[in-house]
C-alpha cells in the first residue's frame, strides 16, 4: 500500500470518523455511524482505496 493521505485529510477522517462511532454508541444517528471506523482506519494506515481507484493523492510529498 502505498500512501496517499496529506496530513490534513488524515485529521479530518480521524475527527469525523471517531465522532460518527461515537454517536452511533450513544444512539444519537443509528447503527450506520459506525461506518466511521473505516475513516479511522484509514487515518490509521495512511492509504484509502477509493483514492487509489480514482488516482487521487492529498500528501505532498508521495
Amino acid at each position: 500500500m502505498t500512501r496517499n493521505l496529506g496530513q490534513i485529510d488524515r485529521i479530518a477522517r480521524f475527527v469525523i470518523g471517531a465522532l460518527l462511532i461515537v454517536l452511533a454508541a450513544l444512539g444519537t444517528i443509528g447503527a450506520w455511524g459506525f461506518v466511521g471506523a473505516i475513516f479511522v482506519g484509514t487515518a490509521f494506515v495512511n492509504f484509502c482505496p477509493i483514492y487509489r481507484v480514482f488516482g487521487l493523492k492529498t500528501c505532498q510529498d508521495c
